[in-house]
């Protein structure tokens, strides 16, 4: 495949089930032949978008002490502000040109979840950032949701078998800045190649040229939504989950031409994460004999902490 597929979640949500069949079809044998879909019909509107951006970038434009005041030890990165340069990709030394910010989860009725995650950090000198983030996260998790229920009964299951292991899980939602490049890098870009932890992600900010998506015959291709698309792909862990039957394709930023090295880009990834007790074992309806169980055993919280000793967030 040498384009990446675009797909209506409308077909999906509408009352007519050959249009949902349609949809179904369609983002299963992307996610089989790709990994990657542009997704138009999200619960995103317009003017949380454009809310989102503004205070994002508002506290990217804060002084660097100021943004460190939020960068918390010992949590591994997964709440709050994480610094220029801190991430890494798999197996690279050289960290990312990027610095970003975590929003988790905002936990209804379970006070064993509430205990196990990190509390979101609250910014002090941006009133709105807090409120904006989570109805960003609402829009998101149920945009997400809706693709999960799809490709559920793409994998021959019950539409709503993923719903129990999202609902208060364990997800980020990762305003990102890659700052203006001053300095030929050595050896670093805005993100490495990487593969994405998670189940889902669910992608803001891939209208201009820089994310870009290896096909299986390892050619880059460029991903380049329209405005009113998202970006979703497969995690590492919805591919472990289906014995690689759904594809975690590796993806990567590139820098900009050298005209435009002065310039800011800015995305924001929404990484749908089940909670920690799901089990991540291949589903015997993913395994033949043409396709033997790839994978051992795992709960997706002791995968999540294997990813983050490997990306340098946990020392080990």
């Amino acid at each position: 495949m040498n384009k990446i597929p675009s797909v209506n979640l409308n077909d999906f949500t509408s009352d007519d089930p050959e249009r949902k069949q349609k949809f179904v079809d369609e983002i299963g044998k992307a996610y089989e032949e790709i990994g990657f879909v542009a997704l138009k019909g999200h619960f995103l509107d317009d003017s949380l978008v454009n809310n989102l951006y503004d205070e994002v970038k508002k506290f990217f434009d804060l002084p660097v002490e100021t943004k460190q005041k939020y960068e918390i030890e010992g949590i591994g990165g997964q709440r709050g502000y994480i610094s220029f340069g801190k991430e890494s990709a798999k197996g690279k030394k050289e960290g990312d040109l990027k610095e970003f910010w975590h929003f988790g989860q905002f936990v209804e009725n379970d006070p064993k979840l509430e205990a196990e995650y990190p509390k979101n950090v609250v910014v002090d000198e941006l009133p709105n950032f807090n409120r904006i983030g989570k109805e960003a996260y609402r829009s998101l998790e149920k945009t997400a949701k809706y693709v999960l229920r799809a490709l559920a009964l793409h994998l021959n299951l019950e539409e709503t078998y993923f719903d129990q292991y999202i609902y208060n899980g364990n997800s980020i939602l990762r305003p990102i800045h890659y700052p203006p490049i001053l300095e030929e890098p050595k050896n670093a870009v805005r993100a490495a190649a990487h593969g994405d932890i998670n189940l889902i992600t669910l992608l803001m900010g891939a209208q201009g040229r820089g994310l870009q998506v290896q096909n299986h015959n390892g050619e880059w291709l460029d991903a380049i939504a329209e405005p009113d698309e998202l970006m979703i792909n497969v995690g590492d862990m919805l591919s472990r989950h289906t014995n690689n039957k759904l594809k975690s394709t590796i993806h990567r930023v590139i820098n900009p031409p050298r005209e435009l090295w002065g310039t800011s880009r800015y995305s924001i990834p929404f990484f749908m994460h089940p909670i920690s007790d799901m089990k991540l074992n291949v589903l015997d309806s993913c395994i033949d004999e043409d396709n033997p169980k790839q994978f051992a055993d795992i709960t997706a919280g002791e995968f999540l902490n294997e990813r983050l000793i490997e990306l340098g967030l946990i020392k080990k």
